[in-house]
């Protein structure tokens, strides 16, 4: 009985220790974003033209405001603002945008209705400009968007809902704003929800393939959600090699084998 009970505790031993050395550790290799799969691929330039820039819809909102030398025309087309108060926040922003209807136009004061639809903040810049020089002479027009959020969920440093101050962001970009991903973060399926007029649509990107960067999602849209899946076994996967651990096994393992040895 006394060779038995050490023979087996030497036996689970043994067993356990393997099994932590051989535990799931993340390996750096699926932490690699854009990895060379082969040695021989030298190809270092993709070309991505999935509209960079992003093009309004209807729904979005827009931030128009014109500078005319004119005081009463000036306060006529910034009723909100030609007084020289300040919108300092995101909801006053939003009070004082103007909506896109379902037809895609724009309703601006003295112009009316203008079409803006599939145009990009430049083009609708450029539209405005035009549609006013009958009426003004010497002016400026500013037009941003007001609605380009973006949620990141999942295995990312930190989560939440951003808001992007520029007409275009791209998954790598958005992946930085949260702080990049964990170690336990699956890059090898990220999933990126967008509405669409029949409903979500999601799509698993690769980010470990460099040709990501030709990909039609890779260029984010207002209110996307980006969802970064875990590895597999997570809950029993290491970031880093659980030294502690397999010290603390051994010690203890040492330590009864020498009392029932006794």
């Amino acid at each position: 009985m006394k060779n038995f009970i050490p023979l087996s505790l030497k036996t689970v031993f043994w067993i356990g220790l393997i099994a932590v050395l051989f535990s799931s550790c993340v390996p750096q290799k699926k932490m690699l974003y854009m990895q060379v799969k082969d040695e021989a691929d030298t190809l270092s330039s993709f070309y991505n033209d999935k509209n960079i820039e992003y093009r309004i819809q209807p729904g979005d909102n827009l931030y128009v405001k014109v500078v005319s030398l004119d005081q009463q025309t000036t306060i006529l087309l910034n009723p909100s603002g030609a007084t020289g108060s300040y919108l300092n926040s995101d909801a006053s922003i939003y009070l004082n945008s103007y909506t896109v209807n379902e037809k895609g136009n724009l309703d601006f004061p003295l112009t009316g209705e203008i079409l803006v639809k599939n145009l990009t903040v430049d083009e609708i810049k450029a539209k405005l400009k035009d549609n006013l020089k009958i009426y003004l002479k010497e002016f400026v027009v500013i037009v941003k968007m007001v609605n380009f959020n973006l949620t990141l969920l999942g295995e990312v440093n930190r989560p939440g809902q951003y808001k992007v101050y520029q007409n275009s962001i791209n998954l790598f970009e958005a992946v930085s704003m949260s702080g990049d991903l964990t170690d336990f973060a699956n890059r090898e399926k990220v999933a990126v929800i967008r509405q669409t007029k029949t409903g979500s649509k999601v799509v698993y990107l690769d980010l470990t393939k460099r040709n990501i960067l030709e990909s039609d999602y890779f260029y984010l849209k207002p209110n996307d959600i980006v969802y970064v899946t875990p590895v597999k076994g997570k809950q029993f996967t290491f970031a880093q090699f659980p030294y502690g651990v397999v010290f603390g096994f051994i010690s203890t393992t040492i330590l009864l084998l020498n009392y029932l040895q006794k």
